[in-house]
């Protein structure tokens, strides 16, 4: 590098941090700062250090009286009755883990690595980089030391009594124990992982106290552990207040469920305050009055609901006489409607918007990790006092959380669409979700107002629904920390179900985890027929403002059950752009239809082969009056698995792949227009779907 590139790769990169101080606001760039500086001097290591001494001066056994944080144990007569025969997965999955297997990310089972590599430095030395992860993404290796495992093996031994389960937990608990020192190697890195090991322990402990294995020296020694893990939290608090996403709600609860397991502790009450403290404020900073969570993610959103569940039943059990703000209780609430509105009723999935790290507080079923039923059906019952129907084996989380059985005050459908239309009207807000009564296929567009950092570049993505079937789909994260190509590459544009603009993004890049500049969007029209709700939804994102471009996109549903996207772009006239609209679809059998080619519009046509029939989706570019004798080019490719099967041109090696889970990608299908003419740009598509009658 000559002296003048490195002169400006030190612009561009101070350039890049006043506009992250702009944009971000001082505050959480300040907070951030301390965090570094904290790593940096060795401050950390030096406080941790000293807290360790300080533990081992309350070694006294009152000191280390382990509480239960629910009212009860499960009752295993209603689980027999929730789960059926059906409980044989749980005993399948525990059998897994008891020969040294367990299933990562809610995918395909890995051996359970608990040892680490020795001999193991202190955690700082893997934060500031100074040494490797194994050379693999870190959360492989953390997985493990979340202990969702120990949770299923704890679940198995409550149900069977079978001592394997209780020996299994214990084995490989101090394993891991053994293998990873207090405040040595990369399971103690982050404070997040650590609270959620807490966490589970916390719902584990109870369940196995029966058991021969649970001697009163190993309840002594893992209550020691559970005091160092809680006093590990503090420390870099900072640095989840930086972040103010899922980090501050996790580490809070780790705090005080502390303080609930351990009430006898002389730290418990430190514990407690400064747990609590940060709970109510982070869920009442990160949830907006709507319901939206502030990462704009579907499996994010369920892990704040997870935690304000535990959250709430270990105050309803420890803390009963402290009071909860009516404002946290109105945006819990909220954010449970906005869940509630996001599930597909048959399977349980969701949209895959946003970050999806696989990340799972307490897996207390024995539905699969795609499955959100389990979790809504408990956020329900809990914070909207409304039992939804039908009932099931996903019923089986509100159970393992002890969850009270009275008679609730009211009754609704999970489907959604059942709702009465003047029900519907009351929770307009975002996600802001169509639906086609003539087939009960249903839509969710991204339209964001961002208060604090985007995940994905998705605004007005669009995810289509028919029988179950994700039709048009978000492509999901796959990894965060990969070699070039995989590094967090599906947060772009270029793979959402979007309008990108001269192969630009709508936002700047500017780390694996940032943007700046951030495409804010706007509802511009919503219209809505009498008993069926709403009809259509036009909105709009400024992504493009810097070159005078607007992005606005009108979702319609048809009586004949079809949908209608209409995409347009608005500048300065007669400015040339190229425009690129993609959609993602399962990896289906497909046949291409003759283009469209007359003097209005441009397009193609493409058949894709579902379990139902045959689905078409119709791409058009429709020209403009004004653009009607101006020069116009189109490209179509359709991408499997960063392949061109038809079209012409470079395929994107992201392109045509969709990450169902962390660390798991699988083909599908991008059906991209690239057209290239003067502004105004438009584009209609529609998706046809079977004739059911």
């Amino acid at each position: 590098m000559t002296r003048k590139q490195y002169l400006m790769s030190r612009f561009s990169q101070i350039k890049l941090a006043f506009k992250a101080l702009y944009q971000l606001g001082p505050s959480y760039v300040g907070l951030y700062g301390r965090y570094q500086l904290g790593l940096k001097t060795g401050h950390y290591e030096l406080v941790l250090t000293s807290s360790l001494k300080n533990l081992e001066s309350f070694y006294p056994d009152v000191y280390t009286v382990l509480s239960p944080c629910l009212s009860s144990l499960p009752d295993r007569k209603v689980l027999a009755e929730r789960m059926g025969s059906q409980v044989d997965q749980l005993y399948a999955e525990a059998d897994e883990i008891v020969m040294g297997n367990f299933r990562c990310f809610g995918g395909q089972s890995i051996p359970l690595e608990l040892t680490l590599p020795q001999p193991l430095e202190n955690w700082t030395n893997y934060e500031k980089g100074n040494k490797l992860s194994q050379d693999k993404d870190i959360k492989f290796i953390w997985e493990p030391g979340r202990f969702g495992w120990a949770c299923k093996l704890a679940m198995a031994y409550h149900l069977s009594a079978d001592e394997r389960y209780a020996e299994s937990f214990w084995r490989f608990t101090e394993q891991f124990l053994l293998s990873s020192p207090p405040f040595l190697g990369q399971h103690w890195c982050s404070a997040q992982e650590v609270s959620i090991r807490l966490i589970a322990l916390a719902f584990a402990l109870p369940l196995l106290t029966s058991s021969i294995h649970t001697t009163s020296d190993r309840l002594k020694k893992i209550a020691q552990t559970l005091a160092i893990h809680a006093e590990r939290i503090p420390a870099t608090l900072v640095y989840a207040r930086s972040q103010n996403n899922n980090h501050l709600i996790t580490e809070a609860l780790g705090l005080y469920t502390a303080s609930a397991i351990l009430p006898k502790h002389p730290l418990a009450s430190k514990w407690h305050t400064m747990g609590w403290k940060w709970l109510k404020y982070a869920f009442q900073a990160q949830i907006s009055i709507d319901g939206t969570y502030t990462q704009h993610s579907t499996n994010y959103h369920r892990l704040m609901l997870q935690a304000a569940i535990w959250a709430r039943l270990v105050h309803d059990h420890s803390f009963t006489n402290e009071s909860i703000p009516s404002e946290l209780s109105s945006r819990l609430e909220a954010a449970t409607y906005w869940l509630w509105k996001m599930i597909d009723p048959g399977t349980g999935r969701v949209p895959n918007l946003g970050h999806n790290d696989g990340a799972y507080l307490l897996p207390l079923t024995i539905c699969p990790y795609h499955d959100f039923r389990p979790v809504i059906h408990t956020a329900s019952r809990l914070f909207l006092r409304t039992q939804l129907n039908p009932s099931g084996i996903w019923d089986d989380m509100a159970a393992w959380l002890c969850l009270p059985s009275e008679q609730l005050e009211n009754e609704a459908s999970l489907d959604f669409n059942q709702l009465k239309p003047w029900q519907d009207e009351a929770k307009i807000q975002s996600p802001y979700r169509l639906v086609n009564h003539k087939n009960y296929s249903w839509a969710v567009m991204q339209v964001a107002k961002y208060h604090s950092r985007p995940a994905h570049a998705d605004q007005l993505h669009l995810d289509l629904w028919w029988r179950g079937y994700n039709v048009a789909q978000d492509a999901g994260t796959y990894l965060y920390n990969s070699p070039p190509t995989w590094e967090n590459s599906l947060t772009n544009a270029s793979v959402h179900n979007t309008v990108v603009l001269d192969g630009q993004e709508f936002m700047s890049r500017a780390g694996r985890f940032l943007y700046l500049d951030w495409a804010q969007a706007r509802v511009l029209d919503i219209q809505s027929s009498p008993g069926n709700g709403h009809t259509s939804i036009t909105a709009a994102h400024n992504g493009y403002r810097k070159i005078g471009v607007i992005h606005s996109r009108k979702v319609s549903t048809k009586t004949d059950g079809h949908w209608e996207v209409i995409d347009h772009l608005e500048g300065p006239s007669g400015t040339v752009h190229t425009a690129r609209l993609h959609w993602l679809m399962p990896d289906w059998d497909y046949e291409i239809q003759k283009p469209l080619n007359t003097s209005d519009s441009q397009g193609i046509e493409i058949h894709i082969k579902s379990p139902h029939g045959w689905i078409c989706l119709k791409i058009e570019a429709i020209a403009a009056i004004e653009n009607k004798s101006s020069k116009r080019t189109m490209n179509f490719q359709l991408v499997r698995a960063g392949m061109i099967l038809v079209g012409s041109g470079i395929a994107l090696p992201i392109s045509g792949w969709t990450s169902p889970t962390y660390g798991e990608k699988i083909p599908a299908m991008a059906c991209c227009i690239e057209l290239c003419q003067a502004l105004p740009i438009e584009f209609k598509s529609e998706w046809f779907f079977p004739d059911e009658s």
